[in-house]
Formats: structure tokens, sequence, C-alpha cells
């Protein structure tokens, strides 16, 4: 079994920063494209950042010059530092990652339980 489970969510003031850690798990071959996503309450979720095995990254132009993401490969990690955080921000992260599963013929999206974080004004 593949599990990806987060940490690094709360409660922060506007201006403030977080970190968030993704940590892959279980039945790995191989580690692709890992992202994470957030959705705030009455809204679809959203791409805010992915970065490929090599370490090239995409964001979303709302968290541009904010947000940074990185990945560990030997440690299956994923973070995403997040600063000058604002209230729009708040939202519950997922973390993403394209993987293939041992003995698996094809990479699969697996997703993690979601960290809250809240931005108070």
């Amino acid at each position: 079994q593949v599990q990806l489970v987060e940490s690094g969510g709360g409660l922060v003031q506007a201006g403030g920063s977080l970190r968030l850690s993704c940590a892959a798990s279980g039945n790995i071959f191989r580690l692709n494209d890992m992202g994470w996503y957030r959705q705030a309450p009455g809204k679809q979720r959203e791409l805010v950042a992915t970065i490929t095995r090599g370490g090239s990254t995409n964001y979303a132009d709302s968290v541009k010059g904010r947000f940074t993401i990185s990945r560990d490969n030997a440690k299956k990690t994923v973070s995403l530092q997040m600063n000058s955080l604002k209230p729009e921000d708040t939202a519950t992260y997922y973390c993403k990652a394209d993987i293939i599963a041992w003995l698996a013929s094809i990479a699969t999206d697996y997703w993690g339980q979601g960290t809250q974080v809240t931005v108070s004004s």
C-alpha cells in the first residue's frame, strides 16, 4: 500500500509563515511529480505548486514569490514553505504524488488526507 501523510498545518496571523511537509511510504517503485493543492470551503480544489522528480517547479499565480516547494527524493518527501500568508490562503492543503508501485504497470495519483491552514487577519 502507498500512503501520503501531511504535517505542519495550523493557525497563523496574516504575514506569518508555515511549512507543510508530506511523506510518502509503502510499496513505491518510483516517485514522479509531487505537488500541493488546496481547497477552501465552498470552492473547488486548486493547484498550489508542483515539482518534478528533477526539481522543476510550477506555482499558481496567487502564491508566486511567497511559497516555495521542495522535495527530497531519498526521503520521499515534499515540502511547502509558505511565507507572507494572507487570509485568502486559508484552506485544507493536500499533498499529491504520482507514483508507480512495485509490480504496477502504470503510475497512479495518490492523495494525502489534508492538513488545515488558517490565516487570521
